[in-house]
């Protein structure tokens, strides 16, 4: 759970560095970043019970990965983004669905409409609300028979053997990115993830679904992959050019210039608690 550990540090930083975080791997993400699969959409929209002209709030939508699949529903959105350069893409993709606003505005910067929404929707962004005040302000924001969905893609790993392979790569150059999330962990991290909601005494009655998904990629898009992840991100330039030379050797020599990733994708959705302030 490296990865979501490193993400507490960055709740204390300038807005301004965090608004930009994904600013210059904007189109990677966008083209790279592994979509949810369609069961996970739909089996989310499902449980959540969304009415065919529901609202729904987005946080942190990039480039819109998600939030075309929830477009396609009919759903009106309005889906803040940080990051100039990623709502610009979320534009662009989303400019056939004109029920579609993208912001750009943190959710703490969001001017709050209360009890406007029947969903607020985190696609692998949850994590980066600050849960000081941020679960309280989605409650806030929800009708009461509202629910959050929660939409994740877990960090992509290769086979085990593979991994094995690169370690040496990684105690050279990146030793703190020497770990390997097998399926069992990734279920567990969900499971961690979907309780922080449940603990906030914000949301009830989590449900939690979720696939294993298995993508080929070349190595070089393999590599501009693991640079739109934060520990990748966290990375001098120096550092991540060797680390990223010598896992490119390491792919072309021994495993032909692609390998397959596995990774959990997941939906949970928990309904609103509802409270007298919110």
């Amino acid at each position: 759970m490296k990865e979501f550990e490193l993400l507490k540090n960055l709740y204390s930083q300038d807005l301004e560095t965090r608004k930009n975080w994904y600013s210059d791997v904007a189109a990677t993400y966008n083209k790279l970043r592994p979509r949810y699969p369609q069961e996970i959409i739909n089996g989310a929209v499902e449980i959540a019970q969304l009415p065919p002209k529901a609202s729904i709030l987005e946080l942190g939508c990039g480039p819109g990965n998600a939030t075309l699949a929830f477009a396609e529903f009919g759903f009106s959105m309005i889906c803040l983004e940080p990051s100039l350069a990623a709502g610009n893409l979320a534009k662009q993709n989303c400019e056939i669905y004109p029920q579609v606003e993208i912001k750009q505005t943190t959710f703490e910067e969001w001017e709050l409409e209360p009890r406007k929404f029947d969903a607020v929707l985190a696609a692998t962004s949850y994590h980066w609300i600050n849960p000081e005040f941020g679960n309280l302000k989605i409650n806030q924001a929800l009708q009461n028979d509202g629910n959050l969905i929660l939409l994740w893609n877990m960090t992509p790993q290769p086979e085990y053997e593979i991994y094995q392979s690169f370690r040496e790569v990684y105690q050279k150059y990146a030793p703190l990115l020497d770990r390997y999330e097998d399926i069992e962990t990734q279920k567990k991290i969900v499971q961690a993830l979907g309780k922080k909601a449940i603990d906030s005494g914000k949301f009830k009655n989590l449900v939690c679904e979720q696939v294993v998904c298995k993508v080929n990629y070349y190595m070089d898009d393999f590599l501009l992959l693991l640079s739109t992840y934060t520990p990748y991100l966290k990375l001098d330039i120096e550092t991540r050019n060797c680390l990223f030379t010598e896992l490119r050797k390491k792919i072309e020599n021994h495993y032909g210039g692609n390998i397959q990733i596995n990774y959990i994708s997941a939906f949970q959705v928990a309904k609103k608690v509802e409270t007298s302030c919110g």
